[in-house]
C-alpha cells in the first residue's frame, strides 16, 4: 500500500496506537519498548502484513533529526546538574574520546573481515560509534533502574553528550570515502569547529531561552511549552547555520534550562516528557518502515560477528582505555560498557551513505540496522540482570526521584505553614520565580483577600498576601523565612 494524503494519518495513527499498546505490555514480557516499535513498523512495511511501501531515506532522516531534537532536548532537560556534576569528566571523555576509540576499534575490525575500504570500515564503525540517546534515556527510566555511585548521570549524559561525535566522525569519513584525493589531516578543523561552536551556542542559547520565557507575557499558559520548542528550533539550526555541532547544542541549552527556575516549569517538563516518548515511537516506526527485512537477511552472518565484536571487544576496550586515569571501580567500568545501547541514532547516521549514494551504502545501512537491532535486544533486555549481577543496582527503597517525576507527580511534603506578606516587604510586587525561592519548598496556594489563588511562576506577590508553604523540614521552612524576610531586612541596611 502507498501512502497518500487521504490515508496517511489513518496509518499514522493505528500504528500509533498500536505501539502504544503493545509498549504497554511489552516488559512483561522483557522486550525493551523501543523494539517493539522499530518491529511494529517492519510489520506494516513493503515485506510486512501491511504493505506499506515506504522507500525514502530523506524524509526519513529529516523524521530523524526532528526527533532526536526533542529527545535529546528532554533528556537534557531531565538532567540535573547537581547529579552530573560529580562526573562531568567521565562523562565528557567517554563521549568523545570514547566514541573516536570505538569507531577506530570497530573500523579497523571491519577492514580486516570485510572488502570494505579503510574509510568505509571507519565510516561505518563512526556511524555505531555513540550510545543511543533514545535507547538509553528509555531503557532506563521505563525500567525505573537506580544505580549505584553516579552511574546513572555518567550514563545518560554520555548518551546525550556522544551523538555530535559521532555526527562529526560520520560526516568526515563520508567525505573521505566521496574524496579519496582528501587526507585524514583534513577532517580534523571540523571536529573542533563543530564541537566549539556547539558548545558556546548551546550555552548562549540557553541564557538567553531563560530569559525570553520568564521575561515575555504570554496570554496563555499552553502557549509557553510552544515557545519552548521554537527555541529548541531555533538553538539547533542557528547553530548548524554557523557550522556547529546541533545536536550539541541543543543538549547543553536543555541541561542549562533545566536547571533553572521560569515560568510554567511544571507544565513545560510535563509537555516534553510526552513529546520525547511520541518522537521515540514516530521515529523507531518511521525507520522500521524504512528497512526491508528481506535485504537484511544476507548479511545475517557478517552483521552479527560485527555486532558481537563491538558489545564485546569494541565498547569495553573505549570505555576502559578512555577511563584509564579516573578512579573507578572495575563492576563500574564492566557495566558502563554494557549499557553501550545503539539504537535509532546509528540508523539516522545510515542515511547520510544513502543521501550521499556511495557505492556500498545498502550494505552498510542494512548492516548498521542489524546492529541496532542486536544491541537493543540483547544488552536493552539485560540491564536489570547485569546490574543486580555486578552488585551496582540500588535496592528498590533506595531508589531516587528524578527531577522530571517530581514536577509531574507533585509529591507532597509533611508540613505546612503560612507566611504573610507585608507591605514593607521587598518581595511584594516580585514574581515568584524572581524570588530565588528554596527548591526544597513549595507555595500550594496564596490566600489574598479572602480568595485562593493558585501561584505560578509568573505570579506576583502583593502586600498582605498569605503563602500556604509545604515543606519536610524546619530547615527548608528557615530557608523560606530567610527568603521572604532577612532579603527585605538586608535592602533595608
Amino acid at each position: 500500500m502507498n501512502l497518500t494524503i487521504e490515508n496517511i494519518l489513518l496509518v499514522g495513527s493505528l500504528l500509533l496506537f498500536v505501539s502504544i499498546i503493545v509498549g504497554k505490555t511489552s516488559y512483561k514480557f522483557g522486550v525493551p519498548t523501543l523494539l517493539l516499535f522499530l518491529a511494529i513498523g517492519m510489520l506494516a512495511g513493503s515485506d510486512g502484513i501491511g504493505g506499506i511501501h515506504f522507500d525514502n531515506p530523506q524524509i526519513a532522516q529529516f523524521i530523524g533529526i526532528v526527533s532526536l531534537n526533542f529527545i535529546l532536548f528532554s533528556g537534557g532537560l531531565d538532567t540535573n546538574w547537581t547529579s552530573v556534576k560529580p562526573i562531568l569528566k567521565e562523562g565528557l571523555v567517554l563521549s568523545t574520546l570514547g566514541v573516536l576509540l570505538t569507531a577506530l576499534t570497530l573500523g579497523i575490525f571491519v577492514w580486516f573481515v570485510t572488502d570494505f575500504t579503510i574509510y568505509e570500515s571507519m565510516l561505518l564503525g563512526s556511524i555505531v560509534s555513540s550510545t543511543d540517546a533514545a535507547a538509553v534515556f528509555s531503557i532506563l527510566r521505563s525500567k525505573s533502574l537506580a544505580l549505584k555511585s553516579n552511574l546513572r548521570p555518567t550514563l545518560e549524559l554520555e548518551s546525550g553528550s556522544n551523538d555530535p561525535m559521532a555526527y562529526v566522525l560520520t560526516i568526515a569519513f563520508l567525505t573521505l570515502v566521496i574524496n579519496q584525493d582528501q587526507s585524514v589531516a583534513s577532517i580534523i578543523p571540523l571536529f573542533f569547529q563543530q564541537m566549539f561552536f556547539g558548545g558556546i551556542a548551546g550555552f548562549a542559547f540557553g541564557r538567553v531561552s531563560k530569559f525570553i520565557i520568564n521575561r515575555i507575557k504570554l496570554d496563555f499558559e499552553g502557549l509557553y511549552p510552544v515557545l519552548v520548542i521554537a527555541l529548541m528550533f531555533i538553538t539547533f539550526s542557528a547553530t548548524d547555520f554557523v557550522g556547529g555541532n546541533g545536536f550539541l547544542a541543543i543538549y547543553i541549552c536543555a541541561v542549562y534550562i533545566g536547571n533553572q527556575e521560569f515560568i510554567h516549569k511544571k507544565t513545560i517538563f510535563k509537555m516534553f516528557d510526552g513529546l520525547a516518548w511520541l518522537m521515540q515511537i514516530v521515529l523507531f516506526l518511521t525507520l522500521g518502515l524504512l528497512v526491508f527485512p528481506s535485504q537484511i537477511v544476507p548479511y545475517f552472518g557478517i552483521g552479527i560477528l560485527i555486532s558481537l565484536f563491538l558489545i564485546v571487544v569494541a565498547r569495553p576496550v573505549s570505555v576502559f582505555l578512555s577511563l584509564l586515569f579516573f578512579k573507578m571501580r572495575l563492576r563500574r567500568r564492566i557495566y558502563i560498557s554494557w549499557v553501550g545501547l545503539r539504537g535509532a541514532v546509528p540508523i539516522v547516521f545510515a542515511t547520510y551513505p544513502l543521501l550521499a549514494g556511495i557505492e556500498k551504502a545498502n550494505i552498510i545501512f542494512n548492516i548498521v540496522f542489524f546492529i541496532s537491532v542486536t544491541s537493543v535486544l540483547i544488552q536493552g533486555t539485560t540491564l536489570s540482570i547485569v546490574a543486580k549481577w555486578l552488585n551496582v543496582a540500588l535496592p528498590e527503597k533506595a531508589k531516587p526521584v528524578s527531577e522530571t517525576e517530581k514536577l509531574i507527580l507533585d509529591l507532597p511534603k509533611s508540613s505546612l505553614q503560612e507566611f504573610e506578606i507585608l507591605p514593607d516587604f521587598h518581595v511584594v510586587n516580585k514574581r515568584i520565580v524572581d524570588l530565588n525561592f528554596p527548591k526544597s519548598a513549595f507555595i500550594v496556594m496564596i490566600k489574598r483577600n479572602g480568595n485562593y489563588i493558585r501561584p505560578g511562576g509568573s505570579t506576583v506577590l502583593e502586600a498582605k498576601d498569605i503563602l500556604m508553604v509545604l515543606a519536610d523540614t524546619q530547615d527548608d521552612f528557615n530557608k523560606v523565612n530567610d527568603c521572604l524576610y532577612k532579603l527585605n531586612n538586608l535592602i533595608k541596611s
